[in-house]
């Protein structure tokens, strides 16, 4: 029986410590839309990272799918047991640098190591959010980094981001693998994301608002369709559901700690810079989702969303420390997932008609949690030619947002060119040395008062 709550109260859950289940078709109800938009864009973008498990990680594909659905059944975590009112997804800027990590020679060539160093990503990273998330230290460390500093990873997220998709030979260059299509996706997705010509003709044209509406969709339709004909995408239809026994066991042996070794201390020392960098990265999106959502909860005082970041620092943690030693592949559980944060708020701010919780939106877009997606082979191998579209997709769009934020957090000119420099470093250095390098240019252009907290004035 659907639970429901009063005006201005918090939609009902199961509370349990900090945190809050809510159970689908009892705490959420069902959207049609939103599921429908989910399974198309949250199915693609959630698989985008399966050409690298089977290029990088020596995985075949049905383990590599295996992968993904974990990721994806992981990241539900966030609404479903632990009560956040965000749409989760990757701590994607962090991807390019994770994947630089594993293709170091220390670990290139053996998969072993390689998922090693993604377990000591995933439990350093975890260490760090649970220790800062119990103390509440998480804010004020986060004070104490200067916007030059924040705009110099952010950056080098983004150039490192444009590296990896125009790289020979990589997997997400789809415009080398698919010249026309790959290019033609790549662009329609770009323009419909951050075109401000085109927001502002949609204001009056209804149609191409609801085109833009939907999100990425137009631009994997349009891409698809081309590349059939151009024979750029070859789709072989698999009419079989996955193995999940088999699948689960064989990338078990392949992945787990427990199967493989735990990783040597020399690797949990060599990824701590990049867990530290990518916390980072995940307490700037714990703040933007946070801003989205007090700007949203103006227009729906009919439900309450409680923010707790320390939730969030803890859960997201938790979310990590089973993903390495599931399936860990570093970067894949964060907290919010920009974009489609927007849609849905958009839509839940519209009204109780429209949506009764913002919990009901999130759930149907991740189908509530459940893998039919990635079980269903017909539907995956469908998707399967678009994956490298996907991945650059993100990574491009990603390189976007970064670099425009990046450019947003400085005035001083001396201060952009310090940013430019600790991003290139971080771009193309290990971790440890791009924050050694960007701590170093930053305290000798910009002195170390940037470092120091600001007084009240």
């Amino acid at each position: 029986m659907l639970k429901t709550r009063p005006d201005g109260e918090v939609q009902p859950g199961i509370k349990w410590g900090p945190f809050t289940m809510r159970i689908p078709l009892i705490h959420l109800r069902f959207s049609l839309s939103d599921m429908l938009q989910g399974l198309a864009v949250a199915g693609a973008t959630g698989m985008a990272l399966v050409p690298y498990f089977m290029a990088l990680l020596g995985l075949n594909f049905e383990e590599a799918v295996t992968m993904a659905m974990f990721h994806s059944v992981l990241i539900s975590f966030s609404w479903m047991f632990f009560g956040d009112p965000y749409a989760p997804g990757w701590l994607t800027p962090a991807i390019p640098f994770v994947v630089a990590f594993i293709t170091a020679p220390a670990y290139l060539g053996d998969h072993a190591s390689q998922f090693q160093a993604m377990t000591a990503l995933s439990l350093n990273f975890a260490f760090i959010l649970i220790v800062l998330g119990v103390t509440g230290l998480g804010a004020k460390l986060i004070t104490i980094v200067p916007n030059v500093f924040k705009g110099g990873i952010i950056l080098g997220a983004a150039v490192a981001a444009f590296l990896r998709v125009t790289k020979d030979g990589d997997a997400a260059n789809v415009f080398q693998s698919a010249p026309i299509a790959g290019t033609l996706g790549v662009a329609i997705c770009l323009i419909f994301a951050f075109s401000k010509p085109l927001q502002a003709l949609a204001i009056n044209k209804k149609w191409l608002a609801t085109i833009l509406g939907f999100g990425l969709l137009p631009g994997f339709v349009i891409a698809g369709s081309v590349g059939y004909f151009t024979g750029e995408f070859q789709y072989n239809i698999r009419w079989e559901f996955l193995d999940v026994a088999a699948s689960t066991a064989s990338l078990w042996e392949k992945a787990s700690p427990f199967a493989i070794g735990w990783p040597p201390i020399e690797t949990f020392i060599a990824s701590f810079p990049l867990a530290l960098i990518t916390y980072i990265l995940f307490f700037g999106d714990v703040v933007t989702g946070n801003e989205m959502i007090e700007h949203a909860q103006t227009s729906r005082t009919d439900e309450k969303l409680e923010l707790d970041s320390s939730r969030a620092h803890m859960a997201t943690g938790i979310r990590n420390i089973l993903m390495a030693i599931i399936a860990p592949f570093f970067a894949t559980q964060g907290v919010l997932w920009t974009g489609i944060q927007v849609i849905l708020l958009k839509r839940w701010a519209q009204g109780r008609d429209k949506v009764n919780s913002i919990y009901d939106s999130i759930g149907s877009f991740y189908a509530f949690g459940l893998p039919f997606l990635f079980l269903a082979l017909p539907l995956v191998t469908l998707l399967e030619p678009l994956l490298p579209l996907a991945l650059a997709v993100t990574l491009v769009l990603t390189a976007f947002a970064c670099a425009t934020l990046a450019l947003s957090l400085v005035q001083d000119a001396t201060e952009r060119g310090a940013m430019v420099i600790t991003a290139m470093a971080f771009s193309v250095f290990e971790p440890w040395i791009g924050l050694l390098v960007g701590l170093i240019v930053i305290a000798g252009l910009c002195g170390f008062q940037v470092f120091m907290p600001k007084k009240d004035s």
